[in-house]
């Protein structure tokens, strides 16, 4: 049970991890503010340091992770560009991010509740994942 639910919640991670990473590169391009720019450009390095460590993980217990599902994604993208495309304003592009972080924060909490018996390890990359999109929120606060 331990060994199931520590890759279920890495997968989960994965999954979260790359949501994060598509949708900074998403927006990044469009952010007039060279300190706001900053913020993701570093944001997004993290998210890629953090999804290296979850693949180490996922690679000791032979499994290949978790895409993001193509919907998500997909639906994303699309609200992304069409906000965008209304309104292309920094403050328009906080609140897309913010918005993101919070459902990541809601989704990772909601796998550590689901899978309690995954190993320490694991759920410490969970809680490090959730604390940086937490951070990521405050951060950006000032471009809403």
């Amino acid at each position: 049970m331990v060994e199931q639910d520590t890759i279920r919640l890495l997968r989960e991670c994965d999954a979260g991890v790359k949501m994060g990473i598509s949708a900074i590169e998403d927006v990044i391009d469009h952010i007039e503010s060279e300190d706001f720019s900053n913020i993701l450009y570093e944001s997004k390095q993290k998210h890629q340091e953090l999804d290296r460590e979850i693949q180490e993980l996922l690679n000791k217990y032979h499994d290949d992770g978790k895409d993001p599902s193509p919907m998500a994604k997909g639906m994303s993208k699309v609200k992304t560009d069409m906000k965008i495309a209304m309104d292309n304003s920094d403050k328009t592009i906080a609140d897309l991010i913010t918005d993101g972080c919070n459902m990541g924060v809601k989704s990772l909490h909601k796998y550590l509740n689901k899978y309690k018996a995954a190993d320490e390890k694991s759920k410490k990359i969970t809680k490090k994942l959730t604390n940086l999109e937490e951070k990521l929120a405050i951060d950006i606060r000032s471009y809403l």
